[in-house]
Order: C-alpha cells, then sequence, then structure tokens
C-alpha cells in the first residue's frame, strides 16, 4: 500500500540512520578526536558544513531551477533531523544565478568569500562554464546536478578537476536518442538549436550522434532565445525530407518549434533531451507536445521501487504538491547531497577541507541507494560523470504526461540502474 507522508519522512530517515550505522567503522572513527559524549551540545552555527547552492530560482529556468533546490532542501532536512554529520549540521548558502552567466559567477564569488566547504549548483550550461574556474582555482569541490553541457567536466584534467556532475550530459543523451530514432528508421534528422551554450554543445553532440551512424543532418536551424516564429526553418526542415525534428532549447524555444510542426500539419516527430520533459514544454505546448520523445533519468509514473516512491512522497508532502514537476532536477539533487554525505562519511581527515572531499568522492566507499539511480563508484579519479547511457529511459509525452515510450522500460525501472 501507498506509504503516507509521515511515514514515508520516518521510513527515509530509518534507512538513512541504518546506513550511517554501517559506515566503516575507519571511516568514522578517523573523524573522532575524542569518544562521543552521551549526549552532545547542540553544534555552533561555525561548526556546520557550509553548501554553497547556486540555481536560476527567478527568470526563464526557474521552472527547472527551484525544483533543484527543493531537492537539496528536503535532502538537507532528512538528513540534519537524523544528526547531520557527526553532529554538525548541514548550512545551505543559496544564490539565485537568474540564468544570467554574469549572474551566476557574481554568486559564486560571493559563496566562496563565505568560506564554504562544497557546492551544488546550476541548471544552465552557459551559467556553469563562466563559474567553474573560480571553484578550481579554489579548490571547492562543484556537484553539478543538473546542467548537461557536454564540455563542463571535460574543462579540467580529470585528476585535477574539481568538477562533478550527478546529471546526464549531453553527449549520451544525443547517443542515446539518435541511436533509438535510426532504429525506429528516422535517418533524415533535423537539427534545431538555439544559439546558447547549451544548444551550440548540444547541436555538437547530436552531429557526432549521427556521424556515427554515417549520417549527418538534413537541415540545422540556430535560432536566439525569446524566438517567436521559426515557420520558415520548420518548412526548409520539411523540404529537406526531414522525418525527426531534433531539438536543443529549453521550454518557450522549444514550444514555438511544436506549435510551428502543428500549424504546419507536418507530422514528423519531435525528438530530443530531457528538457522537453520539463512543465515549461509539456503544459504549454499542450497537445503539440503530444508523442514528444526525449531521454530521461528518472520517469514519475511508475514510481517502482521503494526509494523513488519515498522521495516522491517526501517531496509532494514538504511542498504541498500532488506531483513533482521537473522531477527529474529535484531528483538528481537529492541524491547529490546524498553523495555528499558520503563522502564526508569517507574522509580520512577531521578537516573537512575541498581536496579532501573531492578525494572521497572519488573513492567512496559504500554504494548509495538513490531516488534515480544505484551509485556505485559513481566518480572516479579521471571519471567526474556520475551517468553512463545504459542508465536513460525513453519518455514520450501521451495525454499531456511524460510515460515510458517502452513498456519494457516500466519493469526495468523497478531496478535503479547503476554505471558501467
Amino acid at each position: 500500500m501507498p506509504l503516507t507522508p509521515s511515514k514515508t519522512i520516518q521510513r527515509r530517515l530509518g534507512l538513512l540512520g541504518a546506513s550511517l550505522l554501517s559506515w566503516p567503522a575507519s571511516a568514522v572513527l578517523a573523524q573522532q578526536a575524542a569518544p562521543a559524549a552521551p549526549a552532545p551540545a547542540p553544534t555552533p552555527a561555525s561548526t556546520a558544513i557550509r553548501i554553497g547552492v547556486i540555481a536560476p530560482l527567478t527568470g526563464p529556468s526557474a521552472d527547472f531551477g527551484v525544483p533543484m533546490l527543493n531537492g537539496i532542501k528536503l535532502a538537507v532536512d532528512e538528513i540534519n533531523t537524523a544528526g547531520g554529520y557527526l553532529g554538525r549540521k548541514l548550512e545551505l548558502l543559496i544564490r539565485d544565478d537568474e540564468a544570467n552567466p554574469d549572474k551566476g559567477r557574481k554568486v559564486s564569488e560571493e559563496l566562496i568569500a563565505q568560506k564554504i566547504n562544497v557546492a551544488i549548483g546550476f541548471c544552465n550550461t552557459g551559467v556553469a562554464a563562466k563559474s567553474l574556474d573560480v571553484f578550481q582555482n579554489n579548490k571547492i569541490p562543484l556537484i553539478i546536478p543538473c546542467a548537461t553541457g557536454t564540455s563542463l567536466t571535460a574543462t579540467y584534467p580529470g585528476p585535477d578537476s574539481y568538477i562533478f556532475r550527478t546529471s546526464a550530459k549531453d553527449a549520451i543523451q544525443a547517443t542515446f536518442v539518435v541511436d533509438d530514432i535510426v532504429k525506429r528508421g528516422w535517418t533524415k534528422v533535423a537539427v534545431f538549436a538555439d544559439n546558447t551554450a547549451y544548444g551550440e554543445s548540444g547541436l555538437k553532440d547530436v552531429v557526432a550522434a549521427l556521424a556515427r551512424h554515417k549520417l549527418a543532418p538534413v537541415s540545422v536551424a540556430r535560432f536566439a532565445l525569446g524566438v517567436k516564429d521559426l515557420t520558415t526553418e520548420l518548412k526548409a526542415a520539411r523540404d529537406a525530407g526531414a522525418n525527426a525534428v531534433f531539438s536543443y532549447s529549453l521550454g518557450p524555444e522549444s514550444v514555438v518549434i511544436a506549435r510551428g510542426r502543428k500549424e504546419l500539419a507536418w507530422k514528423a516527430p519531435q525528438v530530443g533531451p530531457w528538457g522537453l520533459s520539463f512543465p515549461a514544454y509539456v503544459n504549454v505546448a499542450k497537445d503539440a507536445a503530444e508523442d514528444t520523445l526525449m531521454a530521461q533519468t528518472f520517469i514519475v509514473e511508475q514510481r517502482g521501487n521503494e526509494r523513488r516512491t519515498a522521495f516522491l512522497n517526501s517531496y509532494s508532502f514538504k511542498y504541498a504538491q500532488k506531483s513533482v514537476p521537473a522531477s527529474i532536477p529535484a531528483a538528481q539533487a537529492y541524491d547529490s547531497t546524498y553523495l555528499l554525505l558520503y563522502s564526508l562519511f569517507g574522509l580520512r581527515e577531521t578537516q573537512v577541507s575541498g581536496s579532501a572531499i573531492k578525494a572521497s568522492l572519488e573513492n567512496l566507499e559504500k554504494v548509495y541507494h538513490g531516488a534515480v539511480a544505484t551509485y556505485d563508484h559513481p566518480f572516479s579519479l579521471s571519471d567526474k560523470d556520475a551517468f553512463t547511457t545504459n542508465m536513460l529511459l525513453m519518455g514520450t509525452v501521451k495525454g499531456g504526461v511524460v510515460t515510458y515510450a517502452y513498456p519494457a522500460d516500466i519493469k526495468r525501472n523497478v531496478f535503479t540502474q547503476r554505471k558501467q
């Protein structure tokens, strides 16, 4: 039977407590300078683990930035209720980047000045790209739970990099979607990509994925954010014989593509990365979004296993929402926070330094069974991406809801996927 909200929270906290009790003794003892007192006094705020959070909380990307923040806050509340990290609370220092690269860099520098221990953030590839060096140069680990630009985790050599990611990078999303549509016989692909860093990165990845099948786009359209009409570009793609439209842009512009296809009565399906599952596309495009196909890491229609159910019920209860909008960034941010906690318990020194957290993330000793995936050594010295292609699912829009494109994936999704 479904868990009630209160039982869900109790169950999740129970799982967390059991997990921490089962942590290797050496990892915990290495943090203890003296035996723990029977009843520890409240921890001063100055000893809290300070986590910088950067997300687009206002502006055009707030529809997935706010759920990202909510996922982090949910995890932190659970962790602090269970005692935090060896009695030390996790403290969030939250900043709004407004989906603006310059603002993102400004608030990143502010957080460094606030002496954060680690950061979780960024939904937009271009915003993240402009701030990576702020964290890298100050040796503060950054965990990216949302932005997908392939270059983000390739900017610095793996062994040196402080940039980690728990979202599926565009290179594997593009490969996954292209492989699927080619199997369906849709080999004449038109690509529509905005002129942001996200669109540029996505276009390159789609072209590379097509090339592996000895194919090339039959048409490429580039456009600015805020475009209201792409009829001319859609007609050109149709006249070039395209039988699939691969769109690489966030909600509003993808809506323009979907509506334009509908007005032209052009049946070529719209396909793309996970952003096509966001409310800004599905709920706004309405019936024009029907049958859209997109890569997914997390589909909420069938809740699957207990961990997913616990997360979704806890989120719905905490934020008084019947459903979880933009569930992927919410769930990935939630898992990112727990992976951070696991890294803290893997430290081999009493000081919570950026370099120590980095080393621990690269060598996590304990498997974390998360809402999105089972994280068994998700990172290494050379690999800072937690997702591989095998962990993706194909989603589709049916009746205004994102569901499974392949019924067989419903059973597969009961088991959280592991990195290969």
